[in-house]
């Protein structure tokens, strides 16, 4: 019951410092994105990891405990296109993607699990009612993110999106 209770009371603090972040870290935030990839659920043992928090519609990059990027808005799955929750893989990178399901650009595309991926928009992150199953993010975001994965690196997915 104890471990429960510092489990929560550890998400609790880390969506805190999560929620108020958009951008690359500032000194400001150092500390607390520090704590929070400390307590996030992402794991600390394999290395670089994309954190996807869909509760929260954030994401971060950690390597280990320390976060090297983020935390950034994101825009994942509406209702009936749900971005699955778990611990994925990067499989798959594509710079000039475009879906051929939808017909739409999909710039900087990171594919983790499935047809799903991490991608950019040319819309805002706010834009309802979501993906089809993808991590959207801004160009800007994304281009980072790209910078910073190869194929291999881990992306956890995890929480769920109100509404999904």
């Amino acid at each position: 019951m104890k471990q429960l209770k510092a489990r929560v009371t550890a998400v609790a603090l880390a969506t805190a410092a999560l929620v108020g972040g958009v951008g690359t870290v500032g000194a400001g935030q150092a500390d607390a994105v520090t704590r929070a990839a400390a307590a996030s659920p992402c794991p600390t043992t394999i290395g670089r990891v994309v954190c996807v928090d869909l509760t929260h519609q954030k994401l971060w990059i950690q390597d280990g405990r320390k976060t090297i990027y983020g935390p950034v808005t994101v825009r994942t799955g509406r209702k009936g296109y749900a971005t699955r929750p778990g611990l994925w893989h990067v499989y798959w990178r594509d710079l000039h993607h475009v879906s051929s399901l939808y017909d739409v650009a999909m710039p900087y595309s990171q594919f983790f699990d499935k047809g799903q991926a991490l991608h950019a928009v040319d819309i805002p992150m706010s834009t309802p009612p979501g993906s089809h199953g993808c991590v959207n993010m801004t160009m800007h975001d994304a281009a980072a993110v790209w910078k910073l994965l190869k194929v291999g690196n881990a992306v956890d997915v995890f929480g769920r999106k109100p509404g999904t």
